[in-house]
């Protein structure tokens, strides 16, 4: 079976253009675009880093876009002849998809800039208002692949914050339930007598435990929410893989722990 050469996929309906071939239109277009643009170095990071493009995405869905409520509501700034926006953008998970987010004025020339910042999963742009509506912005991004999570209710909430704070504490409460599932966990190592008393190793792995959940619930939650992104928009990303080793490492290493507790 022959692999697309954008996405990867399996080729079932084989579409060729020159010497590369497609699984379907979409992924043919889309190469078709980025060639006119020498942007092909794309696929020069990672082996078929496209994704791949569902439906036709210059159609009245996007129509919302261009109501000046909507509008204000998800622009940052907006002058005359500027405009920025930031888009969450879950389907982000290589060095390619940076590339290309970050030349997005090479394939539209209303575009200023684009910047990517890739542990949030989102694309910082600018562009001229004159030149590139903001609906237009997010079909381009659609028909390349990186259709936008627009949330307006979200998008009233970032207008507020100044300073995250939030992230402050998440980190603050993953060092302190750390330190302190380090310090329960330092009698085992070196020394065997220190909790031989009965129950002590029970209450310690179940403290142990409870401490875990905090940083899983709280200072992880911006990797599940992540992942739960990019699977409503049926994209696996790096925090997909990332969530799942979090929950299975949790659940497997308390598990074993308490075997061995209750074995000894």
């Amino acid at each position: 079976m022959t692999n697309c050469y954008h996405c990867g996929d399996d080729c079932i309906t084989l579409i060729t253009e020159g010497d590369k071939n497609f699984c379907c239109q979409g992924c043919r277009q889309v190469y078709l675009l980025l060639n006119e643009n020498n942007l092909c170095s794309y696929y020069n990071f990672d082996k078929n880093p496209g994704i791949k493009v569902k439906g036709k995405f210059a159609s009245e869905r996007f129509a919302y876009l261009e109501d000046e409520s909507v509008i204000q509501k998800l622009v940052s700034f907006k002058s005359d002849t500027q405009t920025n926006v930031t888009f969450s953008l879950p389907q982000i998970h290589c060095s390619s998809c940076i590339f290309l987010l970050e030349n997005l004025h090479r394939i539209n020339e209303g575009i200023i800039s684009s910047q990517t910042n890739f542990q949030r999963k989102e694309v910082f742009i600018s562009f001229n208002e004159k030149m590139i509506s903001l609906r237009k912005v997010v079909e381009l991004l659609a028909f390349i692949g990186y259709e936008p999570f627009i949330s307006l209710n979200d998008s009233k909430e970032k207008k507020g914050i100044k300073f995250d704070r939030k992230q402050l504490y998440k980190i603050g409460i993953a060092g302190f339930c750390f330190s302190n599932i380090m310090m329960l966990s330092f009698p085992e190592y070196f020394s065997h007598g220190l909790i031989d008393e009965q129950g002590l190793k029970q209450t310690f792995s179940w403290l142990i435990f409870g401490l875990s959940l905090p940083v899983l619930f709280y200072s992880a939650s911006a990797i599940f929410k992540s992942a739960f992104k990019g699977l409503q928009q049926k994209n696996i990303n790096i925090d997909v893989p990332l969530a799942l080793a979090i929950v299975v490492f949790l659940f497997s290493g308390s598990l074993s722990k308490r075997i061995l507790t209750d074995g000894v």
